[in-house]
């Protein structure tokens, strides 16, 4: 087990050393602390923006849900009912 830890921390410290000293992982690295910059400009929802949103997409996908229900159930009653007699 502590051979395995060794190997795991020893193959974590060559790879940063690749991406300290490597154009890719320098690039990388780069591309990294711009978007934590970034993330921390980012202005966030409020939590009772939040939960809004939320209970608004979870009652349109219930509506939706509703009506292709609806919408399917008058086909099958046209095509099957009406046309074809099955049921």
């Amino acid at each position: 087990m502590p051979a395995r830890v060794g190997v795991f921390v020893g193959g974590l410290v060559i790879a940063a050393v690749i991406a300290w000293f490597s154009e890719p992982g320098r690039r990388t690295l780069s591309f990294a602390s711009e978007s934590y910059n970034e993330v921390k400009r980012v202005s966030w929802p409020t939590r009772k923006e939040t939960t809004q949103m939320t209970g608004i997409v979870f009652a349109f996908v219930a509506i939706m849900g509703i009506f292709m229900w609806v919408l399917d159930k008058g086909i099958e009653w046209i095509l099957y009912g009406l046309l074809l007699g099955w049921k």
